[in-house]
């Protein structure tokens, strides 16, 4: 049904009745007839994208953390068979020794010969013992490992001279270690055959220093064998 309401205006009955039911608003138009524009907003934060890991100039992002060295190197020299309360000891001692890793995973000790022997001896000298008490403290840290006492001399002499020397020397720091810290070693005595520096320099002249260096004695802690604890 259609009603005149004035100023010759005709609407629905439907709209007489109610407002509810009419929508004076246009009729939307399409964003395709719409005019894009962009807008620069000074004071706007500024957006980055950037790689996880990195800042914003492609290095590393934050602090280098402090754990990662030490647990690196708690790895290294078999963290696994060290109680618990004496990681920072070990630690601390694997460094003052400057203990290095073999590649069977042995970690071993050079103390030099000088510093334990007399020229030509094998009784061990009265100031080796603060060295020798640190290797022994270390051996503490690694109970169930099987250690190994190595005589090395250097490049002068002969065989058969140089191969009792260095096994008399390696059965003195073996014998010393049994004493002050009960602990068992095989020894073995190699003269010159396994050298850690040349004995002479490259145009064939003596090298006193690579000699100091080959007269050593080491102390190798082997890996635990499998399902082996300490007491």
């Amino acid at each position: 049904m259609v009603r005149r309401v004035g100023a010759g205006a005709w609407v629905s009955a439907a709209c007489v009745l109610t407002l509810a039911g009419c929508d004076s608003r246009p009729a939307p138009r399409s964003l395709k007839d719409e005019t894009s524009s962009f807008r620069l907003v000074v004071d706007a934060p500024e957006s980055r994208l950037t790689l996880i890991g990195t800042d914003s100039a492609g290095g590393a992002a934050g602090p280098e953390s402090s754990f990662a060295p030490a647990e690196e190197r708690a790895s290294v020299f078999r963290a696994a068979e060290v109680a618990p309360d004496r990681l920072a000891l070990t630690e601390n001692l694997l460094s003052e020794l400057h203990a290095r890793q073999a590649g069977d995973r042995s970690i071993v000790i050079d103390l030099p010969a000088d510093i334990l022997f007399d020229f030509d001896k094998a009784s061990l000298r009265p100031d080796a013992e603060q060295s020798l008490r640190k290797a022994a403290e270390l051996l503490g840290s690694y109970p169930a490992a099987p250690v190994k006492v190595n005589g090395h001399t250097d490049g002068k002499g002969t065989d058969a001279y140089n191969d009792p020397l260095s096994l008399r020397r390696a059965q003195a720091v073996a014998a010393w270690l049994k004493r002050n810290g009960g602990r068992d070693a095989t020894v073995a005595g190699l003269g010159k055959r396994q050298p850690v520096a040349g004995n002479a320099k490259p145009d064939g002249s003596d090298d006193p220093d690579g000699r100091q260096r080959n007269r050593r004695v080491e102390i190798v802690i082997q890996p635990a064998a499998a399902g082996a604890t300490g007491e």
